[in-house]
């Protein structure tokens, strides 16, 4: 089993940053494939950013590419996302998911294990 919790949500105007983190616990190894993913009201959940527990095979959906910054820290168990140059397309609840397996990285249902989701708004 692996356990996350997501914080760091709030409200931002456009351009603002956010970092959002994601604490993990439980079985915790070098392939554990850990991703962001988000989803607005009345939306489909979609994927942001996804980081191996290694550090390795980062990938980042292209509407934040360039923007969203996807990293971990071993020693505090954490996985960050760096938001920067917020949009108002950015609102959007944000759930942190792991998988333990070899993943089809981008799509939702591949995932094991999945956070409450932190809450982000980009608006003036």
């Amino acid at each position: 089993q692996v356990h996350l919790m997501e914080s760091g949500g709030g409200s931002v105007q456009p351009g603002g940053s956010l970092t959002l983190s994601c604490a993990v616990s439980g079985n915790i190894f070098r392939g554990l494939r850990v991703t962001w993913f988000r989803q607005a009201p009345g939306k489909d959940r979609e994927f942001s950013a996804t980081i191996t527990w290694s550090g390795g095979y980062v990938y980042y959906a292209d509407s934040v590419d360039g923007r969203f910054t996807i990293s971990r820290d071993t020693a505090k168990n954490t996985v960050y996302l760096k938001m920067n140059g917020l949009k108002p397309e950015d609102t959007a609840t944000y759930y942190c998911a792991a998988v333990r397996s070899v993943p089809v990285v981008r799509v939702a249902q591949e995932y094991e294990f999945w956070g409450q989701g932190t809450q982000v708004a980009v608006s003036s």
